[in-house]
């Protein structure tokens, strides 16, 4: 379906089209960029302006830009600023559309809980999400920008790293519902504290669409302040999930590749399969089935469609190689994180082995923070415990020498002492945040079957 005509995206943007267009879609990478597209020249590290001719023999249908493109091979969309260009298209396609709109943030769990809702809403009416973990700056107006015509669903993922951030990213989702999945000290560097954090993250309802709800951990330390931050915003109706609250887990055990959970949701009983398994997956369900519930959704139906939920590319996604299970978690990391999956591996059958990477953003507090994992560690019976990075190494004085696996200064050079230590039958996690490129290791294990 057409997204934007030349003559919609000029009225959105004040921008002046060379000549008339219509997109299907929109791209700000040219390797990635599909026919059709309208892409957009951002300027970041590399000037978007500089592949707008790459883009258009990938078949774009026209570019947004700010100054000439000498040469241009299509049709040019001239605006101001291309960023602001971006977000007004953001507010236009918001504006009219008539979709439920779902927006998520929190210091954990954002992305898989995004992925969940795209699960259980596509089981209602046509859906359209963020891709990947497009929720700062540029992803989030870019997702909503995108947002189809006839979308009966729209589940944006919002984050941040400094206050103001999702005030000002939320102005353009304007939510019917707006869910925080967790609090945790991640970002510690830039706010010092876990209050500031949920502070922060409470944004998020100062944008709600009118008659919208807040929907908050009952779990969390910080539930009391995010619904007193919900008051302030004036929301008029408060939800709290977890173990407590309107939307409650009953129970989850495992079954299969996944687990079956049992939830009260609003009032509804629910007794569903989940294709993944761990008690962190089942919370970011129910928060799931209580947002589709907000926006008086099919519950059921929703529910039904979890079995099909797999966990995502370093975010717990599982494979074996060479008789030995690997449980990928290597795309972020932070204490409460840390603990979730660590609990996954206390399940796991085998020796468990879990290498970890330094917890980034962690502020002055970091190296406690990390030889505080010692307890989870415990807790799941790790056999063996690899570390890299200058952070872990305080966990690594603070383990017990049963534990102690190997420690490296990098990644690169653990994953050689990762593959030489492993036996068949071994479970192996592997966490860390994204900088401290744990993917090395998981790649390494690939390899380790050959």
């Amino acid at each position: 379906m057409m997204l934007w005509t030349s003559g919609e995206a000029q009225a959105a943007t004040l921008g002046k089209a060379s000549t008339d267009f219509s997109v299907q879609g929109l791209s700000i990478d040219t390797r990635t960029l599909k026919e059709g597209d309208l892409f957009v020249a951002l300027k970041g590290e590399r000037d978007g302006h500089d592949f707008v001719e790459a883009a258009f023999k990938a078949k774009a249908s026209a570019a947004l830009v700010s100054r000439a493109v000498p040469g241009a091979k299509g049709p040019l969309l001239t605006v101001a600023d291309t960023q602001r260009g971006l977000e007004d298209l953001a507010v236009a396609a918001r504006a009219r559309s008539s979709a439920k709109i779902l927006g998520i943030t929190g210091s954990a769990g954002k992305t898989t809980t995004k992925e969940i809702l795209r699960l259980c809403c596509n089981a209602l009416g046509r859906t359209h999400a963020s891709a990947a973990s497009y929720n700062n700056h540029w992803g989030v107006p870019l997702s909503l920008a995108s947002l189809p015509r006839d979308a009966e669903y729209g589940v944006f993922e919002i984050g941040m790293n400094h206050a103001g951030e999702i005030r000002n990213l939320v102005s353009f989702v304007r939510p019917h519902v707006a869910l925080i999945t967790t609090i945790a000290p991640a970002h510690l560097e830039f706010f010092g504290s876990c209050e500031a954090i949920a502070d922060a993250k409470s944004e998020i309802f100062e944008s709600l669409a009118p008659g919208g709800a807040a929907l908050i951990p009952s779990d969390s330390l910080y539930a009391e302040r995010l619904a007193a931050r919900a008051a302030q915003a004036r929301v008029g109706r408060l939800v709290r999930f977890g173990t407590t609250g309107e939307a409650r887990l009953l129970s989850f055990a495992p079954e299969g590749e996944g687990m079956r959970i049992k939830a009260d949701i609003l009032g509804k009983t629910v007794d569903c399969l989940v294709g993944a398994p761990g008690e962190h997956i089942a919370r970011n369900a129910v928060a799931a089935l209580a947002a589709v519930a907000l926006v008086d959704g099919d519950v059921l139906n929703a529910a039904a469609a979890l079995k099909n939920f797999t966990a995502l590319k370093g975010r717990g996604a599982r494979f074996e190689v060479a008789g030995i299970q690997v449980i990928d978690e290597s795309y972020n990391a932070n204490p409460a994180s840390m603990s979730a999956a660590l609990a996954l591996l206390a399940a796991a059958p085998g020796r468990k082995l879990a290498v970890l990477g330094d917890m980034l953003e962690m502020g002055e507090g970091g190296p406690a923070l990390h030889a505080a994992l010692a307890e989870p560690i415990a807790a799941a019976h790790t056999d063996l415990v690899f570390a890299s990075g200058p952070q872990m190494k305080a966990l690594w004085d603070a383990l017990p020498a049963t534990r102690r696996g190997a420690y490296a200064e990098n990644s690169t050079a653990l994953a050689p002492k990762v593959t030489a230590a492993l036996k068949r039958g071994d479970t192996v996690l592997v966490k860390g945040s994204l900088g401290s490129r744990m993917a090395v290791v998981v790649e390494a294990l690939k390899g380790a079957g050959a």
